[in-house]
């Protein structure tokens, strides 16, 4: 099963806030062909704060690192590092990050003719269905996967 390294607590461990310093960077009013090259504008539309872009409730996000190869399909590599927020509700078809029988893993939400699962998206993984017996935390929704090249 694939395993997640945790950046900072979920739910039971409290750290002390930080002052967030802003960091703002240009963005471009321009976009970046990913075709032919075609003359860049030389002015910035705005800046933007990647806290402001990645992190709509601060009190309820979190960050992970991915490790395994069961997501690969939704983009999910080893060594990602996944934005998760747990105020968003865990709804099928959502990518979660869960506690199952205590171990942490990340899939996609599903209920398929009535029975909940947690889908691989990679066929090489098994599809995991959920029942009574097991013991299943979700901890929240991954929203955003910061994927280095």
């Amino acid at each position: 099963m694939d395993q997640l390294l945790l950046f900072s607590a979920a739910t039971s461990i409290r750290y002390p806030a930080k002052t967030v310093r802003s960091i703002p960077l240009p963005l471009f009013v321009g976009k970046v062909a990913a075709g032919f090259p075609s003359p860049a504008d030389d002015y910035v539309e705005k800046t933007l704060d990647l806290n402001e872009l990645l992190v709509q409730k601060p009190a309820a996000t979190f960050f992970v690192r991915a490790q395994g190869q069961s997501m690969l399909g939704a983009g999910i590599h080893p060594n990602d590092i996944l934005v998760v927020d747990r105020s968003i509700e865990p709804v099928p078809g959502k990518i979660v990050i869960c506690a199952l029988n205590g171990e942490l893993t990340v899939k996609r939400l599903d209920r398929h003719h009535g029975q909940w699962q947690l889908k691989a998206e990679n066929p090489d993984y098994p599809d995991i269905a959920i029942f009574e017996e097991l013991e299943l935390v979700i901890w929240g929704v991954v929203t955003t996967v910061i994927h280095p090249l």
